[in-house]
């Protein structure tokens, strides 16, 4: 349900923005600090860029190579009753990564092509901009925070203006990066249960036990039944 409701809002906003917007355009929805700025990217989250013919068709393949083993890997945490705070994450990392992989595969094929004086459409008549695993990934969330100009004392940037923070993204990104920065910050409690049932493969409860129980590990034998 996780992933699902995640990769549907990540659909959703990339058909939004691409079906109404031109490359590059701009809307602000908090003043300057939160703007919806259309860009596109054959690369990793934040805009990182693989350039070149092999080098998209190679990061698409790695995209769904991964999904593969997190999706396998979520599987086996459901099927071992692994904690629900852990299964979370993984969800998110999960139905982020695939979210990106629908845009790099299949918006070439469906899509024409995103210009700044022009606004694409889906399923146009001569076919899609793109070939197969060759589409570009929808970026749209944009926060620039901080806005200022580096000190003239500073070596380098003296005098030049910055900003903080600069990247733009979307919500497979956003989903992506706060699933593995939850799981960092609370993986000795997710891991803790995991390790409780590695060590207790039967899931007894020795708490629950009596003492003869546990020093014999089996049902007790009293002096008497011998005699």
């Amino acid at each position: 349900m996780v992933v699902l409701s995640i990769l549907l809002l990540d659909q959703v906003s990339k058909v939004l923005v691409k079906t109404n917007m031109a490359l590059g355009e701009s809307i602000p929805v908090f003043g300057d600090w939160f703007i919806i700025h259309f860009t596109e990217n054959y690369g990793m989250a934040f805009g990182l860029e693989f350039s070149g013919e092999y080098g998209k068709l190679a990061l698409s393949i790695f995209r769904i190579v991964a999904v593969v083993f997190i999706g396998l890997y979520l599987y086996r945490l459901v099927d071992k009753k692994a904690h629900k705070g852990l299964i979370f994450c993984v969800s998110m990392i999960m139905a982020g990564a695939l979210g990106n992989i629908i845009d790099s595969t299949f918006y070439g094929l469906i899509f024409s092509e995103s210009l700044f004086n022009e606004v694409a459409v889906i399923f146009p008549e001569g076919g899609g901009y793109g070939t197969f695993l060759h589409g570009k990934v929808v970026d749209m969330l944009y926060f620039p925070v901080i806005k200022g100009t580096f000190p003239e004392w500073l070596p380098i940037w003296a005098g030049e203006p910055y900003i903080f923070f600069r990247p733009v993204f979307n919500i497979a990104d956003a989903s992506i990066t706060t699933g593995v920065f939850i799981l960092i910050v609370f993986q000795k409690k997710f891991f803790a249960l995991q390790q409780k049932k590695s060590d207790n493969p039967d899931g007894e409860d020795m708490a629950e036990q009596s003492p003869e129980e546990k020093d014999n590990g089996s049902n007790p034998v009293s002096f008497t039944d011998l005699s």
